[in-house]
C-alpha cells in the first residue's frame, strides 16, 4: 500500500512541471486569455494538453516542497509567461495602431468596454477581432500548442532557469509594439495628415470657415474611407506580425 502511494505521488509530480507550463502558456496567450474562455475550460484544457505530453518525455523527481521544487515551479512558470506574453506583443501593436486611427479621425471619444482590455476604441477593438480572425485562421493556436509541446526537448523540465540573453532579447523584441502599430497605422494617418494640411490651407484662405463645422466630418469620413482602402494592406501586415511572434518564440525557446 505504501509502495503504491508512493508511486502516485512520484506520478503526480512528473505531471505537475508540464502542467505549470501549459498553464502559465494558457493564462498569457492570445486567444487562450480571453475572459470568454473561462477557468474552468482553461484548466480543463491544461489538463488534457499535459496528459497528451506527459508520456512524451522523462520527468524528474523533484520534491515541490524543497528549494529545487520551488526554484523548478518558477522556472516552469516564467517559460509560460515568457512564450504568451512575446505574442501578446503583437496584440498590443494592434491596440497601440488602432488607438492611433482613432485619436487621428476624432473618434477617440468612441470607445467599448472591453472585458480583457478595458475602455477600447472602436478601430482598436474592430482591428483586434481582425487580427484575431487572422490568428485563428493562421492555425496560431495550432502553432502556439505545437511549441509548447517542443519546447520540452529544448528546455527540459531541471535546466537552469533562462539566460539573461533571453530576457534581454525579450526586451528588445517589445519594440515590435510601436513598430508594428506605425506598420498598421502608416497608410490611414498619412491620409488624414494630408487632409488636415488640407483644412490648415483652407483655413488661412478663408478665416471665416468654421474649421470644426467642416474638418471633424471630413477627417472622419476620409478616415473610413482610408480605413476601407487599407484593409488588404493591414490583414497582411497582421499575419506577418503573428508570424513574427511565432519566430520569436521559437528563437527564444531554441527550436530551429
Amino acid at each position: 500500500m505504501n509502495l503504491l502511494t508512493n508511486d502516485i505521488v512520484e506520478r503526480f509530480y512528473g505531471f505537475l512541471w508540464p502542467m505549470l507550463r501549459i498553464s502559465a502558456l494558457l493564462l498569457s496567450a492570445p486567444v487562450f486569455s480571453l475572459r470568454s474562455l473561462n477557468l474552468r475550460l482553461r484548466i480543463l484544457l491544461a489538463l488534457a494538453l499535459t496528459w497528451m505530453v506527459y508520456p512524451l518525455y522523462s520527468w524528474p523527481r523533484l520534491d515541490p516542497m524543497s528549494a529545487a521544487g520551488l526554484l523548478e515551479i518558477f522556472n516552469q512558470i516564467a517559460i509560460g509567461l515568457l512564450m504568451g506574453l512575446s505574442l501578446q506583443v503583437i496584440t498590443a501593436a494592434i491596440l497601440l495602431a488602432g488607438q492611433s486611427v482613432s485619436n487621428a479621425m476624432g473618434l477617440s471619444i468612441a470607445n467599448m468596454m472591453d472585458p480583457n482590455l478595458g475602455n477600447v476604441p472602436v478601430i482598436a477593438q474592430f482591428l483586434l477581432i481582425m487580427s484575431t480572425l487572422i490568428f485563428l485562421g493562421l492555425g496560431g493556436h495550432a502553432m502556439m500548442l505545437s511549441l509548447v509541446v517542443d519546447s520540452f526537448a529544448s528546455l527540459p523540465v531541471g535546466q537552469p532557469l533562462l539566460a539573461e540573453k533571453s530576457w534581454a532579447h525579450f526586451l528588445s523584441w517589445s519594440s515590435m509594439i510601436f513598430l508594428g502599430a506605425v506598420l498598421l497605422a502608416l497608410p490611414v494617418m498619412v491620409t488624414l495628415l494630408f487632409i488636415n494640411i488640407g483644412l490648415g490651407v483652407a483655413t488661412r484662405a478663408a478665416p471665416s470657415l468654421n474649421i470644426f463645422q467642416v474638418g471633424l466630418p471630413a477627417m472622419i469620413i476620409v478616415g473610413f474611407g482610408a480605413l476601407m482602402f487599407a484593409l488588404p494592406s493591414m490583414g497582411a501586415r497582421i499575419e506577418w506580425l503573428w508570424l513574427q511572434g511565432f519566430l520569436e518564440v521559437r528563437s527564444q525557446l531554441g527550436l530551429k
